[in-house]
């Protein structure tokens, strides 16, 4: 089921400008359409093809047909110009940059690791993160003028589990969400709140392993896209953090790691000490790697401190 606003006269995003990339179809599509539901005025990214019809053009209408302000912009992210097409995009149609929604990417083709991978790996690196990381860059100026910027990044979680046969998306998608928890802890001070979202959705990038007739209703697209609208409200205090979900059900995903204890002494030692490490009850998450390192140091002094240690 769709989700429906607690009160449908309000619209959280009203007054906000946003950005989103890869917008023609699939998920782009369903996000634009519902932050231009929820008050944004949207900038329409997609590439136009040879031969093909113009999909953002077509989003962008769609928009307007239901009451919004949409612009279609065509730039390949691919292409190092392109984040600063979009932000002037933003700046000349509506005087103001809010939300950036980093969704375009590439899955590359579906085969298990070979000689030929790293080039495979270097290719989809470069849409899925290097051509975020220009498009931010750009971007970021006008979001620092924002009393309430937003940005979120699109990922899958191949990129925290792996995938088989996918070894270069989900490269890409791990570097992502590296960068957008490091972007979260560097962005903080200006007001930059960065979050990821990983979502389930049948979608023409996964039109390689299901079919139509296969596809389950609830996977739809639309059925995630509540849950973009919100991680770019204004209302949001959050920032670093990532949540995946689909078919109407969302997760907070959270990296945590074991209390630990003292390194073994002799390798026939290491099995017997990593069923130790098994359970996580006792395990934690931290903001970032400082932190993490900063725990670990402080609990082996601790346990150094402790008598007969």
């Amino acid at each position: 089921m769709l989700m429906q606003a607690s009160n449908p006269s309000r619209r959280p995003l009203e007054g906000r400008v946003a950005i989103v990339t890869g917008a023609g179809k699939g998920l782009g599509a369903a996000f634009a359409r519902e932050l231009a539901r929820q008050g944004a005025r949207i900038i329409v990214n997609n590439r136009l093809k040879p031969g093909r019809a113009d999909e953002a053009a077509a989003v962008a209408a769609e928009i307007r047909d239901a009451g919004g302000e949409a612009v279609a912009e065509h730039s390949d992210i691919t292409d190092p110009q392109a984040g600063e097409r979009l932000a002037k995009a933003a700046l000349d149609a509506f005087g103001q940059l809010d939300i950036v929604v980093c969704n375009a990417g590439i899955t590359g083709p579906a085969a298990k690791f070979s000689p030929e991978g790293p080039a495979t790996i270097r290719a989809v690196m470069n849409t899925n993160l290097f051509a975020t990381a220009d498009i931010l860059a750009a971007c970021q100026p006008a979001l620092e003028a924002s009393s309430a910027a937003r940005v979120l990044m699109v990922s899958s979680s191949a990129g925290l589990y792996g995938v088989r046969g996918r070894a270069a998306y989900a490269a890409s998608k791990g570097a992502m969400n590296a960068f957008a928890l490091t972007l979260a802890d560097e962005w903080r001070k200006p007001g930059i709140l960065v979050n990821v979202l990983c979502p389930y959705a049948a979608t023409q990038m996964t039109a390689d392993v299901s079919r139509p007739d296969e596809i389950d209703p609830r996977l739809l697209p639309e059925h995630i896209a509540p849950a973009a609208a919100w991680l770019v409200s204004p209302d949001l205090t959050r920032t670093g953090e990532i949540w995946l979900g689909g078919a109407g059900w969302l997760r907070k995903i959270r990296i945590v790691e074991t209390e630990g204890g003292p390194m073994p002494q002799t390798l026939d030692a290491f099995d017997a000490f990593a069923e130790t490490q098994s359970g996580l009850e006792t395990a934690r998450g931290f903001p970032g790697a400082e932190p993490a390192f900063a725990d670990l140091y402080k609990t082996m002094a601790r346990h150094n401190s402790e008598p007969g240690k």
